[in-house]
């Protein structure tokens, strides 16, 4: 192929809602990935929760794309059969001072338009999950799991379907707008070169997405395109899983732009807890089993039955900032370039979490986008 309609750069979650709801009978759409597969990165290593919308500024695509992919998400998952679990969320106050935090919480969640969320007192959290401890609790109702691979294969299923080609172990390593469209190169598996004329090119590329938008000739300070690594561990809850509560669990949130350490179930009956967030320079996954006694810490003073010696250290995860340490937070960019002379050109950048929740939405406002190209 030496001309498709359109190319995506990114086989993550994100990428392939894109080209699940971009390909069709009459546009070829490309996908390329530079890993041996879909879902190697960020798309492998979340926590697979279902977000409900809840801690995002209003009108931000972020909680707007929340809201809209937890719908989604679920309405999906019934309609293809992908595993998934409405557990529900508690977020707990254990403090005087957090619950009375609690209504500015629920404000946020409720301008988001998020669904069922109410504070729920000591005994109503006692009887939702006995086993959490806590003086009051923000109860998110359509908070739940879901199995990411199975969520991907199905998007890459779609997209195969509907005719989108997948090339993996291909690297993009140029983009340069011409008169008849963007001509896209790439390094091949073997260490070849080769290169594709494309009429849109949509940027999902994760980790490298600010990277991406440089070769396409952004500035990626002037444009808030660049990206910070923040690494999130997990540890492994080996044993005693029954002194454990089974819903989603999340401490009242910290002041440092993370929404804290918090239990984190999955499909099988296991149990993990985290993210702990870091700054990092780099992209590795290990997880030192020394920091398993600070897990402990964090999670202690909501989850009494959990004990130091039960826990292991099982991963990581990266998540692509568009901020560093000590800045605020930034929402999701999903813009086509045409005002910066780049017409055709669409770059998704910065999408952390809750990219997994909102991965059913961002596909077809991304379609949209093509659309106006």
């Amino acid at each position: 192929m030496d001309r498709v309609d359109v190319v995506v750069i990114g086989a993550g979650v994100v990428g392939l809602s894109v080209a699940a709801h971009a390909a069709r009978e009459d546009r070829t759409v490309l996908i390329l990935e530079r890993r041996e597969t879909f879902g190697r990165e960020t798309s492998s290593r979340s926590s697979e929760v279902i977000h409900a919308s809840i801690y995002y500024p209003p009108d931000s695509l972020k909680g707007r794309l929340c809201l809209e992919g937890n719908r989604r998400m679920y309405d999906l998952c019934r309609a293809h059969a992908i595993p998934h679990s409405n557990c529900g969320k508690l977020i707990v106050a254990w403090t005087a001072e957090q619950e009375a935090g609690l209504p500015s919480l629920l404000r946020t969640a409720l301008g988001n338009g998020a669904e069922g969320v109410r504070i729920v007192d000591g005994r109503e959290m006692k009887a939702l999950e006995p086993r959490v401890g806590g003086r009051a609790a923000l109860f998110c109702p359509t908070s739940g799991i879901v199995d990411s691979h199975a969520l991907m294969r199905h998007f890459l299923a779609a997209a195969k379907d509907r005719g989108a080609l997948p090339v993996f172990g291909t690297e993009v390593i140029g983009l340069d707008r011409t008169a008849e469209g963007w001509r896209v190169t790439a390094r091949e598996p073997g260490g070849g070169e080769s290169s594709v004329l494309a009429r849109v090119v949509v940027n999902c590329a994760g980790l490298e997405s600010g990277r991406i938008a440089a070769l396409a000739g952004i500035d990626e300070d002037a444009a808030a395109y660049r990206i910070h690594y923040r690494k999130g561990m997990y540890v492994r809850v080996a044993r005693n899983l029954h002194l454990l509560p089974r819903r989603l669990v999340y401490p009242y949130p910290p002041e440092d732009a993370t929404v804290g350490i918090h239990t984190v179930p999955d499909l099988a009956g296991g149990m993990r807890l985290g993210p702990m967030d870091v700054w990092t320079d780099r992209v590795e996954y290990e997880v030192d089993a020394g920091l398993t006694g600070r897990f402990f810490e964090a999670c202690a003073p909501f989850l009494p039955g959990l004990r130091r010696e039960d826990l292991a250290p099982e991963g990581a995860g990266i998540q692509a900032k568009r901020y560093g340490p000590g800045e605020k937070s930034r929402d999701f960019v999903l813009r086509e370039e045409s005002d910066r002379g780049l017409p055709g050109l669409i770059n998704l950048v910065g999408i952390e979490s809750p990219g997994l929740t909102s991965s059913p939405a961002i596909g077809p406002y991304v379609a949209r986008l093509i659309e106006s190209v």
